[in-house]
């Protein structure tokens, strides 16, 4: 006699295999419908003269696109949750994109707990009642790749996070990256003269290292030690890991009590302060120091940053503190790199067309000229690629704009080790921009970078103390 056939079970099976293709379709479609709205809306309004009227109708086609954007990002999740996140930024996207596409943040679908039970219980190889007095059943978050639960070790008296992969996410997640890199290639060959390739393969790799949490609790570990060694008081807050709690899929940590940094203003008005006032500008003004100079600090000391700070990843704690979470994404700068990009920190914050060309050569950024006066416009591309200030009157950079120094200066090559500096600076950017404050993290990183350079050579003495006294900064001789 046949066994009976399980009907269910073969259903499963196949829609497990059959679903990467059909992310791929639903992509591919929704991408398209996207882009040629796009390109007939350009043909449309060329024929309009008036430009309040052009404005108008362009507002209209971003809340239109806002819309179709969204509806993919939400209804695929995974990796276009991360896509979300890069361009729903007030400084880069328009205003329609950046109002619907930043309510995704850490808005992913949550796995069933009865699955997080079993991959919990599978990977630390104990039961959830053996290694917990309480655990809550329903996650804190839930992102692209994990989802975070509260809950309170036996024996102990503080409370922990508890960080467990969404089964099976890997393999999709890299069937969407990968249909973004053919996109990528067809937009740059046809829309934008920009390396968006190499960008999308460092965007690959970095992924890629998310899915291992070990890597992950090194690298907080390595960025706390690192931060707390190098500051009298670190500038923002990094959790500390529970070690023997660690596996390549679940991460235990410290519970750091506070608040999405995209609910600061509502909880200032909860407060009965004025979120216009001086008291509301000294604490975003204390919260964006503490955050530009741990990257300064990283970046261009160090070398190793946390290279995901969208506002998801920031909490401000009790006093304005800054705690940093989320180190899936850290980036090793080799030393090349690194110095070169120290180097282009101050042609920035300098205004130094020169050393921007030499930077650019250093750090093996290739360009094509379209204009005459091409090493300002080397400067001010510089200036929109790796700076947080905003031109004045601007609020919102358009970077593939006609007068764009991108639509002027073909980027041919970018390194992809680099991407995440620029992501990073753009981040920051977003977040500079919700806070209401316009500033330079180029300057504000000048002396770091200064520093690095003389501790490489690259940089002598006399010409560090004529640099600092001409900021009028001396505060010892070298």
């Amino acid at each position: 006699m046949l066994p009976p056939v399980d009907f269910k079970d073969i259903q499963e099976k196949l829609s497990t295999h059959f679903r990467p293709w059909n992310r791929s379709f639903q992509f591919w479609v929704r991408a398209v419908d996207i882009y040629t709205g796009y390109k007939v809306f350009q043909v449309r309004v060329s024929f309009v003269k008036d430009v309040q009227k052009q404005e108008a109708m362009w507002e209209r086609q971003h809340e239109v696109a806002a819309e179709k954007i969204y509806s993919m990002c939400s209804d695929l999740g995974g990796f276009f949750l991360k896509v979300a996140q890069i361009i729903g930024k007030p400084d880069l996207a328009p205003v329609a994109w950046v109002k619907r596409l930043v309510t995704l943040c850490d808005r992913a679908p949550a796995t069933p707990f009865g699955d997080i039970q079993l991959m919990l219980e599978k990977e630390l190889g104990k039961s959830i009642g053996e290694m917990f007095e309480r655990f809550e059943m329903d996650p804190l978050g839930s992102a692209s790749i994990a989802q975070v639960h509260r809950a309170r070790l036996r024996g102990d008296k503080n409370d922990v996070a508890v960080k467990v992969q969404h089964p099976g996410i890997q393999d999709l997640m890299m069937t969407d990256i990968r249909n973004l890199q053919a996109f990528a290639l067809y937009i740059q060959k046809t829309d934008v003269k920009f390396d968006l390739y190499s960008i999308t393969k460092e965007m690959e790799t970095q992924i890629g290292y998310e899915f291992d949490f070990i890597r992950e609790a090194n690298a907080m570990e390595k960025i706390r030690r690192f931060l707390y060694e190098n500051n009298k008081k670190s500038p923002v807050l990094v959790p500390r890991v529970i070690r023997d709690m660690v596996s390549r899929r679940v991460l235990v940590m410290e519970y750091m009590d506070g608040i999405p940094i995209l609910n600061l203003g509502d909880e200032i008005a909860k407060r009965g302060i004025n979120p216009g006032g001086k008291i509301a500008a000294a604490a975003k003004q204390k919260i964006l120091e503490s955050l530009t100079l741990a990257y300064g600090q990283m970046i261009l000391k160090s070398g190793f940053f946390h290279a995901d700070p969208h506002p998801g990843n920031v909490l401000i704690c009790k006093g304005s503190e800054v705690a940093l979470l989320d180190y899936g994404q850290v980036k090793d700068l080799p030393e090349n790199l690194r110095l070169g990009y120290a180097n282009l920190v101050l042609a920035i914050a300098d205004n130094d067309p020169i050393r921007a060309a030499e930077s650019y050569r250093e750090l093996g950024i290739d360009t094509l000229s379209k204009c005459e006066n091409e090493q300002q416009e080397l400067l001010r591309l510089a200036q929109t690629m790796f700076d947080t200030k905003l031109p004045p009157g601007v609020v919102m950079l358009q970077p593939f704009s006609e007068e764009s120094s991108i639509k002027k200066i073909a980027v041919l090559a970018f390194p992809e080790e680099l991407f995440s500096v620029l992501r990073t600076v753009h981040l920051l950017r977003g977040l500079s921009v919700g806070l209401g404050i316009n500033y330079s993290c180029a300057e504000q990183w000048r002396s770091i970078a200064e520093e690095a350079l003389y501790c490489a050579g690259r940089l002598k003495g006399k010409d560090m103390k004529s640099r600092v006294r001409r900021r009028g900064l001396l505060r010892r001789s070298f």
